[in-house]
Formats: C-alpha cells, structure tokens, sequence
C-alpha cells in the first residue's frame, strides 16, 4: 500500500528522554494497527525500529528509525529518535522531516532533561506530548501541574487515565462522557481545551462564548490545526506501551487531529547562499516539479549508502531522474524503498508528505535536496540548529596502513551524525573527534569497531583555546629582500578591531588608489588568514576580530605573491600584538541531575572546578537540576567523581557555553609555554 493523497499523511518523531518508552511505545503502535504480529521488546532485542546489533546490545536507540502504519484511511510515518543526552543531535535531525513533534514522558521520572530539550527543539513544529507508562505508580495530576508549570498553560490533557491506568477517557470527542478519571473530569478537559482553541478565532469564539452553543468537533477542526501551527496547544494524552492501555486511541488522536502536510507549519525554502538568498516557493502539489529534501544518510553495509528524503513538491517514482543540489548529472530512481526498520520495501510512487528512501547514489548527502529540473538549482532548507561537540578524542590507529580507512570511516560517520565533528591536529599528528559527550564518543568508537574493524588507541586532545583583541590597533610591515635576480617587495598597513565575543572573523578592504593591485589582494588575504589560524600570543587561532586592509605599496618589477603573503602575515601579528590580546578558554554549560540530598556536594564540586552556578531547578520531587558555567580544562574527570558522589544516580549534561577570558594565571602559563617552544594546549 502506498498513500495516494497528502491528506493521507501523518509524519511524526517520538523525542524525548532515554527510559521514556519510545521504542516501546512504537511496537505498540505497529501491532495495534496489524503491521507487526506481536511487539517486540527492548529487553528481547527485537523491536522493528532497535534493529542495529549495537542498540541490541546497549538496550538504547542509536539512531533515528524510520516505520510506517495504517490506521483508519490514514498513512503514518513514525520516526523513532534517540533518547540518550549524547545523541540528541541525531534526534534533532529528525525534525525536519516531520510535521508533529510528539515529546514521550516516563510517567515514573517527569520531566527530564532530555525532554526539556526536545519541547524546545520542537518550537516551530506542531507538538503534542505523550505520557507514557501509565501503569507506572505516579501523581499524574502533579506531573500535568509541572508540565504546565515547565512548557505554559497551553499544554493540555486531550484525554484522561482512568483510575486505575488500565484505560483512557477521550475528552476531545465525547465531551459528556461521566467515567471517573485519575484527575479532573472529561467535561472540564474538554472546555480547557475549546476555551483554547477558540482564543484564535473572534467569531468562533463568540459563538461559544455569547450563545452558549456548545460546538462540534468539525468546527473545532481548522481552529485546532491552527493553534497546532501557532504553538498555542500542546495536547497531552496519555498511554502504557506496555499494556496498550491508550493505544488505539493515540492511533485516533494522530488520524483525526495531528496535522497533515497541508495543515502543518511549510518549511522554509532558501535558493541562493549566504546574503543572496531569497525565500523560495514550494508548494504542496503532485504536478509540479519533485522538490524532496534529504533528512537523514545511513550506510548500511549490504544497501550502500541509503538516503532517507521527505518529498515537499512533486512526486517520485522508480525510474524519476533527480539532481541533488546544483549538481548537473542527475541519478536515477532504480528502486524507490519505504522503510520499515532495517526492512526496506519498494514502492511506486512518493507523494506530496511522504518519507522514502533511496540506495546506493554515493553522491546524495544529509541535507541536499533533491529535485527534477534546474528550476530548483541552489534551492536548500533554512538550516536546522544542532547541539555544537564540546567532548574531544584524539585517535591513533595501531596499524599505519588503517590511517586511510579511519578516515573514510569517519567521513561516513560524519555524514550519519550532525554533530560529530572531525579535525587534524597537525602540531602532534593526529585525528581529533569532537562530540556532544563522553558516551556519545563511546558509541563512534565501537561503531568503528563493529563497522570498519578499526583498532584504535585514544589520548586526551588539546584544549581549544582561543585569541582575540581587547582594543583597535594599527600596523604596517614591509617585507623587501634582495638576492642578485628578481627582488621581493611588498608592503601592507591594516587595522584590527575587537568584535562581540562569538562573532567570528570578518576582513575588510579599504585600500584606495590601487597602492595594492587588487592582483594581490588575495594574497594579502592569504598572508592574514595564516596568521588568524596561527595566533599572535599563546599559538592559538583567532576570533572575533575584524581585520581592515588599509593601505600598501608595490613594486612594479620585485612584488609578487609571496612577498604580499608575508607582509600581510606579518602586519597582522603586529597589529594584534599592539591590541592587547588575550586568551580566551572554552566554557561549557553543565545540567547535572542528582537527589536533593547530594545538592551541596555536588555543587562544591563544580565550584572547586571553576565552576558557576547559573540556576536550579525541581524537575521531580526529590531531584535538583543543576546548571553552571564550567570552563572545559577543569571537567576532566568529572564525569567519573559524580558517579563516585551519587553512585551512578545522575544525570550529566554538556553544551557548548562559548569562550571567555582565561584567568591571568592561565593566560600566563600558555603564553610561556608557547614562548618556550612548546604547544600550550594542555590536555582534555
């Protein structure tokens, strides 16, 4: 079977903590709706979406997996997505091929972490929340409270458990429904959730309020799918993946009320880069040309390179022929597969919403976008936010002949994961990996492992410090040298400028009467950017600067590339060398989890590693949420000491919190290290 219109569709991603059900809660789904013939378990290893043998193993969702179900007349694409903190970005990845962001809550732990940053991931999307494992022992009334509290008023229950979670009462369609429930009653779910909707619409909302008509749920339809689109409703609903208690009307929930294509939020579409770009229209129709956007790239070992794609515009059959990007050569359909798990099926036809997937065309890469006429040239998404890598690891291959193959791994797996991030430590020769944490390393390591065969020793990488300026400053460097023949000459005056801390680097041409032919200009661009990524005080790359070409002088037989190249380098380093530079160390911002009771330890610990505390919070009862400003050269080991103080009942969480100026005693250590020859990194 196969979806014939848009409005067929549902496209969804479960999000939400590691331990929250989501797989589970898929194999649910899949047997109530006949797909599968029994569930399948996490425990068993077995489940359709946990189909890799390293998720097997770990009992966790590595990557986002791709199912599909029939429900009612109606086509749903689920995306089950990671849970664990270190992989969020593979979950994030997810989102711009779905219209619903469904948020799945462990009723037994509240609201996590990992939740916390899904509902915010999610802004944009239609979302909607699921409490599951109902059978659990749990306030749920206290929980709705603290969801309410945590996300706004606009989350609401769209049905309610029954006393004892063995069922759920739908508050949407049967308003005058009497059953008991665990908290509040149906009547008064059902007006919370209309006095919401009806907010959007004056007429409508006059109608319910000045005549007291109550109002059927087909007028209520458009309003819902607006307040979807808007954020202004986030229904909650309930269910146990375990019992199926709330499953089939979940399935309901998702045919009748969660948007289709037409009635979500449209992506935005950009042709051109950078400044030059300009919104682009795509439209929802099968007749005109194939607009799809590839969302997810995995490498499977028998299938080659396997690209998973949304179509936005058009449709795509076997045989279509589709560019990718600005590519001129396009690649043919041979088969066009809809995924279910590993289990890949072919199909005839993607329409307007749907999610296929294509094998073996090497050249299709994770956010390209795949089209079927040059119309669509330099047409991309407006790009997805990821979590930025904050962990490091340097690897050393044991064989030297398996350097190429580490490589290639590696760009393979670059191409899986958004947020892993691969780079040459050219000072002491060796590959460095960065990623959202330590588990998150963990997991590329036994994926080269498993997948490549690749035998790997780890070291500790340097510390990305950084340089930058505290004031304006000018300077001006002549480079001459005479030897017998052709003479070298060349002469640059430039200007720095501080800029706000995480702006980066601009360069800027101010040279006027061709003092510079502009045939050189590239070369004094060239000389400057050496000495950007070289530093001027410590060895480390600068940033946030703006740098000015200001004048110059040539000379019409001896100046040339060279001589221009070392005269900008040089006129750089001046110049930031009169502009007090500093050092700038790597902060990261640090959620840390833990019982109530271990409070003051751990916050003594972060403080004894530098660390500032920014805020605390109560997500559970008898838990603490705490958030501080660490910088990255003082959390070595601290992962390893928290599992000593809480005993492995902990929850850690790293983001990337910018950079800031090392303090003096740091700035001096590096700034000699580097004067005396050595590499003033330290280590991580």
């Amino acid at each position: 079977m196969t979806p014939s219109s848009v409005h067929d569709i549902r496209n969804l991603a479960l999000l939400g903590h590691a331990g929250s059900g989501k797989t589970t809660l898929v194999e649910a789904l899949l047997a109530a709706a006949g797909e599968i013939g029994a569930a399948g378990s996490v425990e068993r290893g077995d489940t359709v979406a946990d189909f890799d043998p390293q998720e097997k193993a770990m009992g966790h969702s590595l990557h986002a997996a791709l199912v599909h179900l029939e429900w009612a007349g109606h086509w749903i694409n689920l995306l089950d997505t990671p849970g664990l903190p270190d992989l969020s970005g593979r979950a994030v990845l997810a989102l711009p091929a779905v219209d619903t962001a469904a948020v799945v809550i462990n009723a037994a732990a509240g609201i996590e972490s990992g939740t916390r940053r899904m509902m915010d991931a999610a802004k944009g999307k239609c979302r909607m929340i699921v409490i599951n494992k109902l059978d659990a022992a749990a306030d749920l009334a206290t929980m709705m409270d603290a969801i309410a509290a945590t996300f706004g008023r606009e989350c609401l229950p769209i049905n309610l458990p029954a006393p004892d979670g063995s069922r759920v009462i739908d508050c949407f369609f049967e308003p005058d429904n009497a059953a008991a429930t665990a908290f509040s009653s149906v009547s008064a779910a059902h007006d919370a959730i209309v006095d919401q909707i009806v907010e959007l619409d004056e007429a409508l909302m006059a109608k319910y309020l000045e005549q007291g008509e109550s109002l059927d749920p087909k007028q209520l339809h458009a309003p819902f799918e607006q307040a979807l689109r808007e954020g202004h409703l986030v229904p909650v609903c309930f269910v146990s993946a375990r019992t199926g208690a709330g499953i089939s009307e979940l399935l309901d929930i998702l045919g009748k009320l969660a948007p289709d294509p037409t009635e979500a939020n449209m992506p935005a579409f950009l042709k051109g880069e950078g400044t030059a770009a300009e919104p682009a229209e795509v439209v929802l129709d099968a007749d005109r040309h194939v607009v799809a956007h590839v969302f997810q790239i995995a490498n499977d070992p028998y299938r080659g390179k396997l690209g998973l794609f949304r179509v936005h515009q058009g449709q795509v059959t076997p045989n279509s022929q589709l560019y990718i990007g600005d590519g001129r050569k396009p690649f043919k359909v041979a088969h066009l597969l809809r995924m279910q798990g590993k289990n890949a099926i072919e199909t005839t036809m993607a329409v307007p919403g749907d999610l296929c997937a294509v094998a073996r065309v090497d050249e299709i890469q994770r956010d390209a976008v795949l089209h079927d006429s040059h119309d669509e040239d330099f047409y991309h998404l407006a790009p997805t936010v990821f979590p930025q890598p904050v962990f490091g690891l340097a690897l050393m291959t044991r064989k030297p002949a398996d350097e190429q193959k580490l490589s290639e791994a590696l760009a393979r797996l670059m191409e899986e994961d958004p947020c892993l991030e691969v780079s040459f430590d050219a000072r002491n020769r060796r590959t460095v990996v960065r990623g959202l944490g330590e588990q998150h390393l963990k997991i590329v390591l036994e994926e080269l492992s498993a997948r490549w065969n690749l035998q790997l020793d780890t070291a500790t990488p340097s510390i990305p410090y950084r340089e930058t300026i505290s004031v304006v400053a000018e300077a001006r460097y002549r480079h001459k040298k005479q030897s017998g023949g052709a003479g070298q000459f060349g002469e640059v005056a430039l200007r720095v400028e501080p800029l706000p801390r995480g702006a980066g680097i601009e360069l800027a041409d101010e040279v006027k009467g061709g003092t510079i032919p502009t045939n050189f200009m590239p070369a004094v661009e060239k000389g400057v950017r050496q000495a950007l990524g070289e530093g001027a005080l410590a060895g480390f790359p600068l940033q946030d600067i703006r740098v000015v070409i200001t004048d110059g002088k040539h000379h019409a037989v001896d100046s040339n590339e060279v001589s221009f190249v070392t005269a900008g380098r040089h006129a750089l380093i001046e110049a930031v060398l009169a502009a007090h530079p500093i050092v700038l160390e790597p902060l990261l911002d640090v959620q840390v989890k833990v019982a109530d009771t271990l409070f003051g330890e751990v916050s003594a610990e972060l403080a004894g590693r530098r660390g500032r505390l920014t805020a605390t919070d109560s997500p559970a009862p008898g838990w603490t949420l705490i958030s501080a400003r660490v910088p990255m050269a003082a959390l070595e080991g601290f992962e390893s000491r928290l599992k000593a103080i809480c005993a492995g009942e902990s929850e850690f969480v790293l983001e990337a919190g910018g950079h800031e100026p090392a303090p003096p005693d740091v700035q001096s250590e590096l700034t000699r290290v580097h004067a005396s020859g050595g590499n003033g990194n330290g280590a991580h």
